[in-house]
């Protein structure tokens, strides 16, 4: 793995005294750690690897695969900023993670987060909310990959990627990963991603802004090829509110 080490704790010694007597959340114990920089295209960790430690995203974009026996990729999701990396209660990690972008990690041994968790019972109580998290990703892919269509994938790839963007960006958002990577996460072929994503530019329904970003052009259109996302209350929660005023 490429990367570098920059300093984790606050310069203002009082500052980290106050941290140091608050109690601690799983945010304020990766806080303590210091940043590790990876370079994209870099591995954080291998499938089947010792799990040793945990990591929380920083900054950037990841991809988490397996490999299947018949040399087949298989995407299992694409991790952002405030994501937890390497939460396993087995002794090795069940896929691998390579950087996209440019990252930053703060790790935590598992060893020491399972005996911080032991004093603290809240701590657990986090870390149950993140594997949840967990769960509703892989509930989001099984969604998208039950569409039958090329056009219902792709549009609900697109819902699924702008949920945590539209609201800071407008209508616009960013796709670090490839047109590949995509097809690897949706069970597509890469022509088919790249010939879906021309017809959705030519019906009006979204624009290419650069080789990484596309403009949401007819939300409505989304929803209605995404064959009622809405009905989720978390897609209600980030597009209710935009829907009502279209």
């Amino acid at each position: 793995m490429s990367l570098q080490l920059i300093a984790g704790l606050p310069a203002n010694p009082a500052a980290a005294a106050s941290i140091a007597a608050e109690k601690p959340t799983l945010s304020s114990l990766f806080w303590r750690q210091p940043i590790e920089r990876i370079a994209p295209g870099s591995v954080v960790f291998w499938e089947g690897d010792a799990a040793k430690s945990v990591f929380e995203v920083v900054d950037g974009t990841l991809r988490v695969y397996r490999i299947l026996h018949d040399g087949r990729r298989v995407i299992l999701g694409f991790v952002c900023p405030g994501d937890l990396l390497g939460v396993s209660l087995r002794g090795h990690y069940l896929y691998t993670v390579e950087a996209i972008t440019p990252v930053e990690v703060r790790r935590l041994p598992k060893h020491r987060l399972e005996s911080l968790s032991e004093r603290e019972p809240h701590l657990n109580e986090q870390l149950f909310s993140k594997l949840c998290d967990e769960m509703a990703a892989a509930q989001d892919q099984m969604v998208l990959l039950s569409r039958r269509s090329a056009d219902e994938k792709l549009a609900g790839f697109f819902l699924l990627m702008a949920r945590g963007q539209v609201q800071k960006r407008g209508m616009i958002i960013e796709l670090p990963m490839t047109r590949l990577d995509i097809a690897d996460y949706l069970g597509m072929t890469i022509e088919t991603v790249s010939r879906t994503i021309t017809k959705l530019a030519g019906c009006d329904v979204i624009a290419t802004v650069g080789r990484h970003s596309i403009s949401l052009l007819n939300m409505n259109a989304l929803v209605v090829l995404a064959g009622g996302e809405l009905e989720s209350p978390r897609f209600q929660q980030a597009y209710g509110r935009r829907h009502a005023m279209a």
